[in-house]
């Protein structure tokens, strides 16, 4: 025991130094804006190693299956994920068991409009090739909604988006349980290897950062909450904020690359998909902006009531939450003020798995003013960013965010949109959502992201019910 103590003590006095002068240096380039490039070059040469790892991987596979060539061929899924990859759609990629050609969704008139086959219902009447009308119903007019509803069953759209995205290749994680990490001894000794640095060198650092990172930002917005309203506290704030979110994102060694920065918003409402809750804090890293979101306890609640002392925050108690006026109320009042920065909006609602956009809520949307719209798109291979709240909890996805490799993503800032005079807020949600989607390599989905926590609601079944009842009475 004695030996293990006095071991300790000799590390801990040989790495305290330059312990100490790798985070004063971090301090000093993020409170400057800049960086080394060391993070990029660790990126780069990760793709390198995954690379490796999957050439090992299929030459591994290929000797397995020529020393077992008197046993069965191997299913396709049990291929190196490199071979499982297939398009879905045309904005965004998913792996997906089932080809559609129909999909079910919330209005019956999408469902019947998809229609491939040479007859096609119209307003509950048959038309054949020739244009004669036909009011007979036979069985076969229904199965390409039978066909459409098994197919959902079997894997549907909205189940998938909330489950972790699929990889190309290996990353040389555990996250895979066809344990790829024992093929080959090469492969075994990268894997130990990543596993020593990532828990006993890069995830001690990174929690020395996020704590010291934390209590900074409190410090600073405290500190900026004494000076008087103002141009003066507006541009104090803003520098403060870069540094303190800056220096936080080396705490999952963000590498973060952004688009288009000559339409970042100035002010007006910001919205963006929403896959993480570090979402704001990649945003955060370029621009200052204004947060809405539930008033909360404990250590979430101690950030909001730091960040509410520097900047002009939305923060609502729960019974105003549902207050859809009140949260109008307060929007219009933000962005009726110039000098306001512009305030930051994730109008799915919800974290989804970053390869899809869900339905968009309408409330950002009717308010007026000037939408800036910003896709935003994790990189899967160093960290997946999904939070599945589901499933795990504030601190263990803090984890497993800190565990990673790295936080790679690409931020796209939209041109601005307004809402035309003709177009109703539902319509304009729309239109930025598939602006997002397109920009973000995203696949444009229809369902309401709160279909994670809930049933789908009785209107869309009648709905189909009622369309359907039309084509047996041939109505």
């Amino acid at each position: 025991m004695a030996l293990m103590v006095s071991f300790v003590s000799v590390a801990v006095s040989i790495l305290y130094t330059p312990f100490l002068l790798l985070i004063l240096c971090v301090i000093f380039l993020a409170s400057i804006g800049k960086s080394l490039g060391v993070r990029r070059l660790y990126v780069n040469v990760l793709l390198k190693l995954f690379e490796y790892g999957r050439q090992h991987i299929e030459v591994a596979k290929k000797l397995q299956r020529t020393d077992s060539s008197d046993e069965e061929e191997p299913p396709p899924d049990d291929k190196p994920p490199s071979a499982l990859v297939k398009e879905n759609g045309v904005n965004g990629t998913k792996n997906n068991v089932i080809e559609r050609q129909e999909i079910l969704g919330p209005s019956p008139e999408l469902n019947y409009k998809r229609s491939k086959s040479q007859e096609r219902l119209q307003n509950g009447h048959m038309v054949d090739v020739k244009g004669e009308t036909n009011l007979e119903f036979h069985l076969h007019h229904c199965m390409d909604l039978v066909k459409a509803g098994m197919e959902s069953i079997i894997e549907d759209q909205v189940t998938s988006v909330f489950e972790a995205e699929e990889l190309r290749s290996w990353n040389l994680l555990t996250r895979t349980n066809r344990q790829y990490e024992f093929l080959t001894w090469r492969l075994t000794i990268i894997w130990f290897m990543g596993f020593v640095v990532r828990y006993f060198f890069l995830l001690p650092l990174r929690i020395f950062i996020f704590v010291i990172g934390v209590w900074w930002l409190i410090a600073c917005t405290a500190c900026v909450g004494t000076l008087p309203d103002g141009a003066l506290k507006q541009r104090v704030n803003n520098a403060l904020s870069l540094v303190c979110f800056n220096f936080l994102s080396r705490c999952i060694s963000a590498v973060i690359t952004y688009h288009n920065s000559d339409h970042k918003p100035r002010n007006g409402i910001c919205v963006a998909n929403h896959t993480s809750p570090i979402d704001v804090l990649v945003l955060m890293c370029d621009s200052c902006y204004s947060l809405i979101g539930q008033r909360h306890d404990g250590f979430l609640g101690l950030l909001q009531r730091a960040l509410a002392r520097a900047s002009p925050h939305i923060w609502f108690e729960r019974s105003e939450v549902k207050d859809r006026h009140a949260v109008a109320r307060r929007l219009k009042e933000h962005i009726s003020v110039p000098d306001n920065p512009p305030i930051l909006i994730f109008p799915e609602g919800t974290c989804i798995n970053n390869t899809s956009v869900m339905q968009f809520k309408k409330g950002s949307f009717e308010v007026g003013g000037t939408i800036y719209p910003v896709a935003i798109k994790y990189d899967p291979r160093f960290g997946d960013a999904f939070w599945n709240s589901s499933r795990y909890g504030m601190l263990h996805y803090l984890l497993n965010m800190m565990s990673s490799w790295a936080i790679v993503c690409d931020v796209w800032y939209l041109p601005a949109m307004t809402r035309s005079s003709s177009e109703s807020a539902v319509d304009f949600a729309k239109r930025v959502k598939a602006a997002i989607a397109t920009r973000g390599g995203l696949v444009d989905l229809m369902w309401d992201g709160q279909l994670k926590r809930m049933k789908a609601k009785k209107e869309w079944r009648e709905m189909q019910q009622e369309e359907f009842s039309k084509r047996l009475k041939g109505e």
